[in-house]
Formats: C-alpha cells, sequence, structure tokens
C-alpha cells in the first residue's frame, strides 16, 4: 500500500502541470516610481468645495447648471434644497499602471453602441453606487470587474479625488487606483456594455496635443469643452466631456502641474438676495 501511495506521488511531482503551478514565478514588486506615486497620491487633498455662503445665495436657476457635462462640483453651484437636488452616488476607476517604457497609462472602456446612454463613447470603468458597496473604492473596482474582469485585489486604491457632476444628476467620485502587476490583467469585456478595453498614456490629457475645445456658455458664462483624439491599434478614439474633464484633473494631481492649455470651468456669480 505504501509503494503504491509512494508512486502515485512521484507521478504527481512529475506531472508538468504541477511542475509549472510549482514553478510559476511570484508578481514583481512594484517599481520605485510607482510606490512614490502611491505615497504621493496619499497625501493628496481635494480643494475645498463651493462657498457655502455664496452657495445660500443661488437662485432657483442655478440647480439647472447640474445638467452640463463633466464640471467639478467645487466650480458648480448647487442649491442646498434637497427636494430639488439629490444627486445620486456613482465612482470610476482611474486605474494607472507602467507602460513597457515606463510612461503611466490609464485603462479606458468604449461602451455598447446598445446602451441606452453614452453608448459607443469613451469612459473610464465604473457606474451606481449599490447598497453592499463599503465606500467609493469599492463602487470601482467592483464595477470595473463588471465591466472588463478587472480583480479588485489586483488593484491599490489610493485616493479620491474631488467630486464631478454627470449631465444625469449624478456626483461622480474619481477614484485612482494602481495596477502594479499588469500582465496579471487579462480583459475580459462584459458584452453588454463595453465594447472595446484599451489603454492611452495619462500625460497626455495635461498635454496640448490631438486636442480640442469647444466653447459653450450658460447662464452668461462661457466654458471649455475638451475632445482628445487617440489611436490605439487601426482604431481612433474620441475622450471628451466628463471623461476627460476627470483626467485632466487626475493628470494634474498626479504630474503635480497645470494642463498647457486653458481649461476654463464656468465661473458662477449671483447677486446677493
Amino acid at each position: 500500500m505504501i509503494s503504491v501511495l509512494r508512486r502515485i506521488s512521484a507521478s504527481a511531482s512529475a506531472s508538468p502541470f504541477l511542475k509549472l503551478m510549482n514553478n510559476s514565478p511570484p508578481p514583481p514588486p512594484p517599481s520605485q516610481r510607482l510606490v512614490g506615486l502611491a505615497q504621493q497620491l496619499r497625501l493628496y487633498k481635494p480643494p475645498p468645495s463651493f462657498d457655502d455662503a455664496e452657495e445660500q445665495r443661488i437662485e432657483e436657476a442655478a440647480g439647472k447648471v447640474v445638467s452640463q457635462v463633466g464640471f467639478p462640483e467645487s466650480a458648480t453651484p448647487i442649491a442646498r434644497d434637497p427636494e430639488r437636488f439629490t444627486p445620486k452616488r456613482a465612482a470610476v476607476l482611474i486605474c494607472l499602471f507602467e507602460g513597457d517604457d515606463g510612461e503611466l497609462r490609464v485603462i479606458l472602456t468604449k461602451r455598447s453602441s446598445r446602451l441606452s446612454t453614452h453608448s459607443g463613447e469613451v469612459s473610464l470603468p465604473g457606474g451606481k453606487a449599490e447598497e453592499g458597496d463599503k465606500d467609493d473604492g469599492d463602487t470601482a473596482t467592483r464595477e470595473a470587474k463588471e465591466e472588463i474582469g478587472l480583480d479588485p485585489s489586483l488593484v491599490n486604491v489610493v485616493t479620491i479625488l474631488e467630486p464631478f457632476l454627470s449631465k444625469h444628476l449624478l456626483r461622480v467620485m474619481p477614484v485612482i487606483g494602481i495596477l502594479t502587476d499588469k500582465k496579471s490583467f487579462k480583459p475580459i469585456p462584459n458584452p453588454a456594455e463595453v465594447e472595446a478595453v484599451f489603454d492611452a498614456p495619462l500625460e497626455m490629457f495635461i498635454k496640448d496635443e490631438n486636442r480640442r475645445d469647444e466653447e459653450r456658455e450658460w447662464l452668461g458664462n462661457k466654458y471649455l469643452i475638451h475632445f482628445f483624439d487617440y489611436e490605439a491599434g487601426k482604431k481612433t478614439y474620441l475622450i471628451w466631456g466628463l471623461t476627460a474633464g476627470i483626467l485632466i484633473r487626475a493628470a494634474s494631481v498626479v504630474y503635480q502641474r497645470p494642463p498647457a492649455f486653458l481649461e476654463q470651468n464656468p465661473k458662477f456669480t449671483f447677486p446677493s438676495m
């Protein structure tokens, strides 16, 4: 009996599959750059919110401003009346990793053309908060797993930027996470939500290259919406609106410098009541 067990054990140990499993190298440690970036971002503090005294003086029409695309909430007057404006909460994941040439890159998706909102547009992985989510980081990583198959255990959440307001009355929390082992991530797009997964250099969102803007006006205030063109493989992607606004802010925070172009968020002022 003992000899039989020994033969089984020897046979199992000789299995090529088991040898491969036993000899699999551990994931590489994070680079010094990523370690330093994580330390830097953990110290980040979002700018103060819109001045409370002025917010109390906002006229009824000001509540409509939340329908605009991709404004930082600190630049947007929000009426305090909860019956008129109660934003739902959402979170997106700004997942950063080091490319082969050492540059920081961010994971993006092209939304399915079958979706009812923002169909075919480029976005960050993310979505609305659910009851079981512990925090914004939990929301962002859960949604990323559902949309593109990104295992939350691979992502080191390091900070949350200031909230943005979407045109669908969502308070969107940008969550920055670091993916130290890019090779462990094999994208599995959810066909109901995602048409493609790609990545782009983060620094492009503070460079004045392959970029254009359009001037818009709201309540007498002029502002700019930014459009970035990016080629990946044989495809060209257009990144604009809320996603572009969030990535401009993220790149400014990560690289600790403002964009090389005029960002021009609206400056809302209202007369005293």
